[in-house]
């Protein structure tokens, strides 16, 4: 088995060369993920004699996070799909913010996405209950006293009332676990139809919040 990792979704991205274990991997520090990228996969993959052709799947964590950090992700990892006619799957990143609490009971992981809103995601293990985007009152109406954890120190600083663990940003390794349960089952993603993982709000969602402060003027 060979698998190919990839995380861009968060602060520094990551790469990682697979077979039921982490083999090799490689960070990207700061915003060089668009630039190293795909430099760094040839590269790592070259120094095991590895060919895309090869590979059993190719992992992307494809959101949420950075809006440019997960379209480079995204991008790249379709594009090694294509060129080696390989399977993909697509990782929410908080299902690994989740999973690095350890144990398989109910846990909540919340991300900041700006604009004083958070992806928010419920998971039992790993089999994720739901995720969404939320205002910070929904996310603490939402803690129902389980496990609460981030991997961002904004999100510990904005939500302060709540109990939250800080847990370390997840990196492309981390993935693998997800992608050897997805690989036995053979459950792989359309590469042609994947799509970023923003958790946007739907236009009903945005209207009915709206909607009281237009009728209050």
């Amino acid at each position: 088995m060979k698998v190919l990792l990839i995380n861009t979704a968060g602060g520094e991205g990551s790469v990682a060369l697979a077979d039921t274990e982490v083999i090799t991997a490689e960070v990207l520090p700061g915003r060089s993920s668009s630039e190293r990228l795909v430099p760094v996969v040839r590269e790592l993959m070259a120094e095991r004699g590895w060919q895309l052709g090869e590979l059993t799947a190719v992992v992307v964590v494809s959101g949420p996070g950075s809006f440019t950090g997960v379209r480079v992700g995204l991008s790249a990892a379709k594009g090694f799909v294509e060129a080696g006619g390989v399977p993909l799957i697509a990782l929410s990143r908080l299902a690994l913010v989740a999973a690095a609490a350890g144990g398989d009971g109910p846990v909540l992981a919340v991300l900041d996405a700006g604009r004083g809103e958070f992806y928010f995601g419920e998971y039992l293990g790993r089999r994720c209950v739901r995720e969404a985007l939320l205002s910070a009152e929904e996310v603490i109406s939402a803690d129902a006293g389980g496990l609460v954890v981030t991997c961002e120190a904004k999100v510990m600083e904005s939500l302060g009332v709540l109990e939250l663990r800080l847990v370390s940003e997840p990196l492309a390794g981390d993935a693998l676990p997800f992608a050897l349960e997805r690989i036995a089952v053979g459950e792989f993603d359309d590469a042609a139809s994947v799509d970023a993982n923003y958790l946007r709000r739907t236009d009903l969602e945005i209207f009915a919040k709206t909607a009281p402060q237009k009728a209050a003027r």
